[in-house]
């Protein structure tokens, strides 16, 4: 079975992009500096008998990990020393890099990993505001913040659209509702994925999160506006939208891994040139979650 043909002209390599979706997602943790050094984890998970390997030379946090069915029942969740979070979803947290004592926005914070992994970046210092709209999701997303150890964070429940302009920011994180078809991966009896199925609605509430995020922004601040499907219309449609309607830049990603650049142009349609500056981060490029980034300024 083919997936995503839809999307054979602009992802290359394109077959081997099929075939690592016939692949589990690997297992990766972050480990918390927040409480936990990485040397002292890594004797841990040794000790029991979990191997380990480290995903980034710069950033000994990062691991991927094997001979592990579950981490939620290791003692160092518990304890809060590790946190299971895909490794595209770690790169977004470094896109932005937001600097110590700063003010930050998280506009759609739950479950809540992205928003830990910032404030260890800014070690406990200034401030993040957590946004999460349905309490369903702010109680998991309070239990995240707290099993880890975060301390600078306050939780707001506004819809993201919506957000009080009452303040500006320093640095934003949209990662906005979408699709999610970077998720997939084969299964045995699973349905394929659904292509364009009531998309005008979440693309519609993608336009308006991102306009409200960058309204939000303090002159000189910083953006990352996220999702992790592949589709050019609630990524690269989203941000050119952006570009067409506010006085947005588009800057330079640098993870230090690879990635695709962003689109320019997509069945007929072109995206703002600027675009380019964009990151597609696919599963066989990088064995994660599929992901889109555009780090935005003002």
């Amino acid at each position: 079975m083919i997936f995503f043909e839809y999307y054979k002209d602009i992802i290359p390599d394109f077959s081997s992009f099929q075939e690592s979706l016939k692949t589990p997602l690997p297992a990766h943790l972050r480990i918390n500096l927040l409480k936990a050094k990485p040397l002292d984890v890594f004797t841990s998970l040794t000790a029991q008998g979990v191997s380990y390997q480290r995903l980034s030379e710069l950033d000994e946090t990062l691991i991927q990990v094997s001979g592990l069915a579950s981490p939620g029942n290791l003692l160092e969740y518990a304890q809060g020393h590790i946190h299971p979070q895909a490794f595209t979803s770690c790169l977004v947290s470094l896109a932005l890099c937001p600097r110590p004592d700063s003010l930050v926005l998280d506009m759609c914070s739950a479950p809540g990993g992205k928003t830990a992994h910032l404030a260890q970046m800014m070690d406990q210092s200034g401030l993040i505001v957590a946004n999460e709209l349905y309490p369903s999701r702010q109680i998991p997303l309070a239990h995240t913040l707290g099993r880890l150890g975060v301390l600078n964070t306050i939780l707001t429940g506004y819809q993201a659209q919506e957000f009080p302009l009452r303040q500006r920011f320093d640095f934003i994180l949209a990662d906005v509702p979408c699709t999610g078809e970077g998720r997939f991966r084969a299964t045995p009896g699973r349905a394929g994925p659904r292509i364009g199925r009531g998309r005008g609605k979440l693309i519609e509430l993608q336009r308006k999160i991102l306009l409200r995020g960058f309204d939000l922004l303090q002159d000189g601040g910083a953006m990352i506006y996220s999702t992790c499907t592949y589709d050019p219309e609630e990524n690269e449609g989203i941000v050119s939208f952006l570009l067409e309607n506010r006085p947005a830049v588009v800057l330079p990603i640098d993870v230090g891994f690879t990635y695709a650049s962003g689109l320019t142009e997509w069945k007929g349609r072109k995206y703002d040139s600027r675009l380019h500056r964009a990151a597609r981060f696919y599963p066989h490029l990088i064995d994660s979650v599929g992901f889109f980034m555009a780090k935005i300024g003002r």
